[in-house]
């Protein structure tokens, strides 16, 4: 597929770099030399400076041969301007746009976006994302990360093997017996940097992530299993009123009613915005870094820390401050805490600091992105160690070479590994004689080098 990423940032260099390593032709257009230059010596791509929003520069990127578009400037106008011009002018058919102000995205205006207006067929938008994402985790508490897939019907979690882990050193094909009811499949693990696709004989060890695909409603129980007993915080303090934390505060207010949330802002006057805006939720005007901000916010009481500012090292440095206090005041719980990171190298600190999880917001903007450019009828798409392996959601059609097809007659390479299928509202985790119906919904795992593979199986059309 031809494709041209507007923007060389965090977001657009890795997409660029997922992208063609994935067989796709790429173009990166940027303003910047510095990071087209350093996409020149990174990436197999083609390169352009330049701005994306003149029509010569998507011309000298051959946009009329363009099958996609993907706007992922640092401005809102641009990107929507750029993907204006791709249809406009070069016909590019499917338009992407990562749009971040909140009032683009009032749903009053979404008429706004149509062929007719602004003809973007994707919107983009990592803060609402990234609110959505913290919210499952808050919902999934002993999960490093929990994804939806198949309508809600299936999970993919990711969870760290501790030394509280029950089923370290045991055989995958023993834990099968040892859990008959539990609908989930133990897909692979990261160990020491690397993805391994684990085998019936195989076993996890301490210091794993386990990638774990399983029936939803099925979550506490597999989570039991795993050695993972901790329960759902509703005491919940969220550092930072920016778009993340007011998104997140407002999804808990819709979807949670027993949370007690929590908002410290240093801005006053967007202190006040939000109070308006939320019902439930109380904000506290302050400072974070200041002790006796934190006091008044009750935090011997709290649950869960989000540190979701603007700023790495403050972050950081609020959940130091939460780690410190817990330590400091006998008869408190340890409280889970939560830090957004831009910066990839502070991901080193997360252990000698003893933070829980790190949210990066350029995997969540990357992985929203990648499931609108496989071809076929991929639904959804969750990416593993920056895009080396893939876990894809799609849906047999009739004229899929799966279909009536027995799981171990499916000459499936070993890179592919089927999790689990959706069949009504039936989860089945396949074994060996399963056989494959029109309009199961698949839940599978592919390498990034066999995406193609996967295309095939469940293609429908060419984008």
């Amino acid at each position: 597929m031809n494709i041209i990423i507007c923007g060389a940032g965090r977001v657009g260099f890795t997409i660029a770099k997922i992208l063609s390593e994935q067989g796709h032709s790429i173009t990166v257009i940027d303003q910047s030399s510095e990071d087209i230059q350093k996409i020149d010596e990174t990436l197999d791509v083609k390169s352009i400076v330049g701005k994306a929003t003149y029509p010569s520069i998507l011309e000298k990127a051959n946009a009329s041969e363009a099958d996609m578009i993907i706007a992922v400037t640092r401005n809102d106008e641009i990107n929507m301007l750029i993907c204006q011009i791709a249809f406009s002018i070069f016909n590019v058919q499917k338009k992407i746009a990562r749009i971040r102000s909140q009032d683009y995205l009032n749903p009053k205006f979404t008429k706004v976006y149509n062929k007719e207006n602004l003809p973007i067929d994707v919107i983009i938008s990592p803060e609402i994302e990234i609110a959505k994402s913290l919210q499952r985790k808050l919902e999934a508490p002993g999960a490093l990360d929990n994804v939806p897939f198949a309508d809600n019907q299936i999970r993919l979690l990711e969870i760290l093997i501790n030394e509280k882990c029950p089923l370290i050193n045991i055989k995958l094909n023993a834990l099968t017996k040892k859990f008959p009811k539990l609908d989930a499949n133990v897909m692979g693990v990261v160990r020491e940097d690397k993805f391994i696709m684990l085998k019936k004989t195989d076993e996890m060890i301490q210091g794993d992530k386990a990638y774990v695909v399983i029936n939803a409603l099925q979550m506490k129980e597999t989570l039991l299993a795993f050695g993972h007993n901790e329960k759902i915080s509703n005491k919940i303090l969220i550092i930072g009123g920016g778009n993340i934390g007011f998104n997140l505060a407002k999804n808990l207010e819709d979807s949670f009613d027993s949370a007690r949330v929590k908002i410290i802002e240093k801005n006053k006057e967007r202190a006040e915005f939000i109070a308006s805006e939320l019902n439930n939720t109380i904000v506290i005007h302050g400072d974070a870094l200041d002790e006796e901000v934190l006091m008044e916010a009750n935090l011997d009481e709290v649950q869960t820390v989000l540190a979701l500012t603007n700023d790495d090292e403050d972050n950081l440095m609020v959940s130091v401050l939460v780690e410190k206090f817990t330590k400091d005041k006998s008869g408190v719980n340890e409280k889970r805490t939560m830090a957004l990171i831009n910066k990839p190298n502070y991901a080193l600190l997360q252990s000698s600091l003893k933070i829980d999880d790190f949210i990066d917001p350029r995997m969540n903007t990357v992985s929203s992105i990648l499931k609108h450019v496989h071809k076929g009828t991929v639904e959804n798409a969750y990416s593993i160690l920056n895009g080396e392996y893939e876990v894809i959601e799609a849906e047999i059609i009739e004229s899929s070479e799966l279909i009536n097809k027995e799981l171990k007659n499916s000459n499936l390479p070993d890179e592919i590994r089927i999790a689990a299928v959706l069949r009504g509202k039936e989860v089945i985790i396949p074994r060996s004689d399963f056989i494959f119906k029109k309009e199961d919904k698949i839940v599978l795992l592919a390498k990034k080098d066999f995406l193609h593979v996967v295309e095939n199986m469940f293609r429908i059309s060419s984008i």
